[in-house]
């Protein structure tokens, strides 16, 4: 029995269904929902107790009446003082439309970890109803960081969450809080783009043959706007292009939750912050890790990033690149070099595609190996 629910102050029949001497059959009808005489509240109260009860049968059959229980029977429960383990039960059971959800919010018993389960897997009416009470957001920082991080959730409503923490003074966990701050604190406004090089040209090249190839034969590629002119539909809308119309803030959740082809786009933005979140996203894969180390066009801030995860430097390939890569700090070229084999490092030290500097520290190491 949860240490929350007194049972003491439910209705007489839900006190009954709950007795430990209780009735096999009156157990499975309680379990089952069939309450008779009892409110809405207690019925829910009892159905969620004996989801955890020690018979199999009617733990299962509880959980499965949880999940399916009529829409009266839950908005009358959630106009009552719910126990904080029944409201996370319930929570859990089902998928509470946006007003029910609204009434969760507003009950006095719950608890931090359901508030951050409903974030974690809202879908975009729902994340809206939890982000609009600021309150219990500013006093649970961690359902920020999990409605941001969550897909579903509006851009707009993800860059609001992030200025009310701003605002506050509330530092969340998200991998690229600083440079979100950063964005919305200054109202950054990002710099002219540089003029692409051949690997940006062949890229959006490439996406833009994905994008037509992968629609429907039959499927109209444009459509006419409020001003009757004929404009191509946002879903034919070339990956770069897209990226491009993002604000600073939206670019930077983009870049935490967005694809492998949007963070290779993302991690060369002109804008420092941008690039620093594709660079952290904790989405961000070995393979990715390889292409970033090896691209001339990004920014010495990306390779440090790139450099000082321990994950990616255990691959060679990585170490390699980040050593031949004229952009990398030479701190870090300098920890990498004896890492690397005697073959490559012959290589690297004839190259007249590294510095100096780089030449002579490849130089010193084949010294110390001879």
């Amino acid at each position: 029995m949860p240490s929350d629910v007194a049972v003491e102050l439910l209705a007489p029949p839900a006190q009954k269904a709950l007795a430990p001497d209780a009735p096999a059959p009156l157990r499975t009808m309680a379990a089952r929902g069939v309450i008779p005489g009892a409110k809405p509240a207690d019925i829910v109260t009892v159905v969620a107790v004996l989801c955890e009860s020690p018979d199999g049968t009617t733990a299962e059959t509880a959980r499965a009446t949880l999940a399916k229980l009529p829409p009266p029977i839950i908005a009358g429960a959630l106009s009552a003082d719910l126990p904080g383990s029944v409201i996370d039960k319930l929570a859990r059971a089902r998928a509470l439309d946006p007003e029910h959800v609204s009434a969760l919010l507003r009950m006095p018993r719950l608890m931090p970890e359901t508030l951050e389960y409903l974030a974690e897997t809202a879908d975009e009416a729902r994340g809206e109803v939890i982000a609009t009470n600021e309150q219990l957001m500013l006093e649970n920082p961690r359902t920020i960081e999990k409605l941001y991080m969550n897909k579903a959730v509006r851009m707009s409503t993800a860059d609001r969450l992030i200025e009310l923490a701003v605002r506050n003074g509330i530092e969340l966990g998200i991998p690229a809080f600083k440079e979100a701050a950063a964005a919305i604190q200054n109202e950054l406004i990002p710099e002219p783009s540089e003029e692409p090089t051949f690997d940006d040209v062949l890229f959006q090249e490439t996406e833009q043959i994905a994008q037509r190839t992968a629609a429907d034969e039959n499927e109209d590629t444009h459509e006419v706007d409020d001003d009757g002119e004929e404009q191509l539909r946002d879903k034919f809308v070339p990956l770069h292009a897209q990226i491009a119309r993002m604000t600073v803030t939206q670019k930077i959740r983009r870049a935490q939750l967005g694809s492998a082809a949007e963070r290779l786009i993302l991690v060369r933005d002109p804008n420092r912050l941008v690039a620093l979140a594709a660079a952290k996203s904790p989405n961000l894969r070995d393979n990715e890790a390889v292409q970033i180390s090896a691209a001339r066009s990004v920014g010495e801030d990306v390779l440090r990033v790139i450099a000082m995860n321990r994950e990616f430097t255990r691959h060679y390939q990585v170490k390699l690149n980040l050593v031949t890569n004229p952009r990398t700090p030479f701190t870090f070229v300098s920890r990498l070099i004896p890492l690397l084999r005697e073959n490559d490092l012959k290589v690297i030290g004839k190259s007249k595609n590294v510095s100096g500097a780089v030449s002579q520290a490849v130089r010193q190491q084949l010294a110390r190996k001879g």
